[in-house]
């Protein structure tokens, strides 16, 4: 998404290099707009999963009431009266450590291109 925006804004990004922006500040500009996608998109993931497992029996029960179905899950197949479920800190700063890296990895190309946008070639094809 973030090299289709890059691609999208090529005509901007020429402009405000023309304007004296330099390559750096183009960079930094892409990279902050995919980190802020990343970081916003990191922590409603691990607010939406921690309720979700907080909540998952719950969230059983309120499917059988909605379905009418008390075999939802049934215990004869799946050998559970009950849904377990553990929150590991550790893992859980794990996994956002890891998505927060990934995410700030996937910006550096996006942002490296359009720190090398040439502003004439830009410009010609706007």
């Amino acid at each position: 998404g973030l090299i289709m925006l890059v691609k999208d804004k090529g005509g901007d990004i020429a402009i405000l290099r023309t304007m004296g922006a330099t390559s750096g500040s183009v960079m930094r500009v892409f990279f902050i707009a995919g980190a802020s996608i990343g970081v916003v998109g990191t922590v409603v993931g691990v607010l939406l999963g921690v309720l979700f497992c907080a909540n998952i029996e719950e969230i059983r029960q309120l499917l059988i009431r909605i379905t009418g179905n008390e075999n939802i899950f049934d215990p004869t197949i799946y050998f559970l009266s009950q849904i377990p479920a553990e929150v590991d800190p550790w893992e859980v700063v794990a996994v956002v450590a890891m998505s927060l890296g990934l995410s700030f990895l996937a910006t550096l190309y996006p942002s490296y291109r359009a720190s090398r946008l040439d502003p004439v070639e830009a410009l010609r094809y706007e």
